[in-house]
């Protein structure tokens, strides 16, 4: 009789771990549906884009813009009033980059900002010419674009060649500057250097510049164009 009960107890607990097991998998089963059903969003929801590639949703020093305006020329002659350390070249044309920083190293967070990235984006839509308008004291020289090209070789190449690079002695970068976009009031505007001392060698920036008791100054550093600086 004893060996009898202990069989009966044996298939008893079996059948009660059968049990939990197939309760146990009916409750994951449920919960997995379940929450599957309640975390289901709506099917119009599209998963996040990718950031935008500003070169071509909007891009800039497209040739064929004529001829810079003469208050861009106001700005630079401002910005280079004191003594350089080296002589200044400047490329004939503008050129100015946007580091494409999560789409764009701008960051601005007011609508004055905002306007002034509008302008400055409309402003070097496309290339314009510079002229021999600039009024710096201590001089510099504008050269053509296919000239900046050579220069940056004779950089790039320490002027081993001494006939075409006589030209550059003592140059020890181009300047690519770019057009000002200026605000409403003309008081606050956005502007872009890049210097080259190679193929593969230079700096660049966007920074803002404001006018204060009738003269260009760089305004004070912020989260608006911090963003904006780079070098090779």
């Amino acid at each position: 009789m004893t060996g009898v009960r202990e069989r009966r107890n044996v298939h008893a607990r079996r059948g009660l771990t059968a049990g939990l097991v197939v309760v146990l998998l009916l409750v994951f089963v449920w919960a997995r549906v379940g929450c599957r059903t309640r975390t289901r969003g709506p099917a119009s929801v599209p998963s996040p884009s990718a950031i935008p590639d500003l070169s071509v949703t909007s891009p800039l020093n497209i040739p064929g813009g004529g001829v810079a305006s003469a208050d861009a020329y106001e700005v630079y002659s401002a910005l280079y009033q004191e003594q350089q350390p080296e002589p200044l070249v400047f490329s004939d044309e503008s050129v100015t980059d946007i580091p494409q920083v999560n789409g764009s190293c701008l960051r601005p967070s007011t609508p004055e900002e905002h306007e002034l990235v509008d302008a400055f984006e409309a402003a070097n839509r496309h290339s314009r010419r510079w002229e021999a308008k600039f009024a710096i004291p201590a001089g510099y020289k504008l050269i053509s674009r296919d000239q900046a090209g050579q220069a940056q070789r004779c950089l790039e190449t320490h002027f081993q060649n001494p006939t075409g690079c006589a030209q550059f002695k003592g140059v020890l970068h181009v300047r690519f500057l770019g057009v000002p976009g200026f605000d409403r009031t003309h008081t606050h505007a956005l502007v872009s250097v890049v210097k080259m001392c190679g193929g593969f060698c230079g700096s660049g920036g966007i920074f803002e510049v404001e006018k204060t008791a009738g003269t260009w100054r760089r305004s004070e550093p912020s989260t608006f164009t911090r963003e904006c600086s780079w070098m090779y």
